[in-house]
């Protein structure tokens, strides 16, 4: 299985995707987690795909987001980073702005 292309297709067929550890109705990790609660907080709807159902996953990712840790956030194809760009997205203000899926 090509995970980076399968990975392309999910990025380019959901306005917000969350590669995270676990599950969002499940996070495995307490990074995973806050990024699913600011998520929640705004009350967008978000893909996600849990990154720990094959090891192969989190290297194909990091490979194609050039980004080395999980969780990795993608708002409209574009990677936005992980937990600590997240929060402090959401304390500034830009975050909200980044999740208007309607503009």
């Amino acid at each position: 299985m090509n995970f980076k292309e399968e990975f392309k297709k999910i990025i380019d067929e959901n306005a917000i995707v969350l590669f995270l550890k676990g599950t969002k109705d499940m996070p495995q990790c307490g990074f995973s987690k806050t990024v699913v609660n600011l998520l929640n907080h705004y009350g967008v709807e978000f893909q996600d795909v849990n990154i720990l159902e094959n090891p192969d996953m989190k290297v194909a990712l990091s490979e194609l987001s050039g980004w080395p840790t999980f969780p990795q956030l993608f708002v409209k194809g574009k990677l936005l980073g992980g937990c600590d760009i997240a929060v402090d997205m959401h304390e500034n203000g830009q975050l909200l702005d980044a999740l208007d899926v309607n503009a």
